[in-house]
């Protein structure tokens, strides 16, 4: 007899497909995320160097005004100050705009977890689906073999009965 053909299973791989698809973009989705975390740290340390240096040339200006300096020398201490603030809003600019990216990011991800838990599921179910059908083909195989068994011993029995044969285990 042929064995039994699961008659499901090209819908099994196309679930078993979509799941594949949908972890490898969630973890498309997670890499983009961790990027860009990454990229907004990098900004605010950026930030703060921008800040620390501001705060250096400030008192390297004070310093220099103390002990007398020309006025030129002050224009471009305050210029420079004043590039300096401009960098800091820039990058403060930068880090609000990182942090959109940021949040889009792990909405995403947030998006392609629900649909890789949804895609495993329906694989999921297909699975135990298929291990349910192997079961049920095994033990419908077992009963007709059973009754084959049972009707191949009904049959010799009624042979030597006819043949008026006893069985070795009579007395």
């Amino acid at each position: 007899m042929p064995k039994a053909r699961y008659r499901l299973q090209a819908l099994l791989v196309i679930k078993e497909r979509v799941k594949n698809r949908a972890a490898e973009e969630l973890a498309r989705a997670i890499i983009k995320l961790q990027e860009a975390r990454k990229k907004e740290k990098e900004l605010i340390e950026e930030k703060e160097k921008t800040i620390k240096e501001w705060f250096k040339s400030r008192d390297r200006m004070r310093k220099e005004m103390d002990v007398g300096s020309v006025v030129q020398e002050g224009n471009v201490h305050i210029n420079f100050l004043r590039k300096l603030k401009e960098d800091e809003e820039k990058k403060q600019e930068e880090i609000e705009e990182q942090r959109d990216v940021v949040l889009e990011c792990e909405e995403n991800v947030g998006k392609h977890r629900k649909e890789y838990i949804e895609a495993a599921k329906e694989h999921q179910v297909m699975v135990k689906h298929k291990d349910l059908w192997k079961k049920k083909v095994a033990d419908e195989l077992s009963k007709k073999e059973e009754r084959e068994l049972d009707e191949l011993g009904s049959t010799i029995h009624h042979l030597r009965k006819w043949k008026g044969e006893k069985g070795q285990f009579t007395l």
